[in-house]
């Protein structure tokens, strides 16, 4: 099998993860919607959205305001869980170039209260392609591990990559009921398998 082929298996264990395997990246998906490295401790998120709520109401479509919140919520449970040494986040962290500016206090305590003792890499998505310096953490358009590119957006080149922006779910329909859930990233190997 060639080093670029996805291989997945179930955790059995747990039955809440799927580890894969990306041109020879040990990756673990989380059901809760995050990407694990666990041999270099590291958080992979993408596509938050945070201060999506705020920025729909100056255009007069309102969202319940508790996006960010929970959002920041659902994100603290993974870091509490996982532990990660490292956090990366794939783009789109806020909703818009003006979302870290609409942070409330609390919002941005709890924000720095996760980036404490671990260091954070946000990588720019076309939703927030700068972000303030008082958000703390490394900036960066991508990142790398092994052989995998982690960026934002898909068809940069990269022969792995794992990215965010499509907003991936799987969608399936059984006995006349429809579900969606949120998967990770689109994850893309272009390595043919070896004889």
């Amino acid at each position: 099998m060639g080093s670029g082929v996805v291989v997945v298996k179930r955790d059995s264990s747990t039955f809440e993860a799927w580890r894969l395997t990306l041109s020879g990246v040990e990756l673990t998906a989380n059901r809760a919607g995050v990407l694990m490295i666990e041999t270099a401790r590291t958080l992979i998120v993408s596509d938050l959205h945070l201060e999506k709520g705020t920025a729909r109401a100056r255009s007069r479509a309102f969202l319940p305001p508790y996006d960010t919140r929970t959002t920041l919520r659902r994100l603290s449970l993974a870091i509490e869980r996982l532990r990660p040494k490292v956090v990366v986040a794939l783009g789109d962290s806020f909703h818009d170039v003006g979302g870290a500016g609409r942070l409330c206090d609390q919002d941005r305590a709890t924000l720095a209260g996760l980036q404490m003792r671990r260091q954070w890499l946000w990588i720019s998505g076309n939703h927030d392609p700068e972000l303030p310096d008082e958000l703390g953490g490394d900036r960066a358009d991508e990142w790398r591990h092994g052989g995998v590119t982690f960026q934002h957006k898909p068809g940069t080149g990269a022969t792995a990559e794992v990215t965010g922006h499509l907003h991936p779910c799987a969608r399936v329909i059984r006995d006349c009921m429809r579900s969606c859930r949120i998967i990770f990233a689109r994850i893309r190997s272009s390595i043919p398998p070896s004889e």
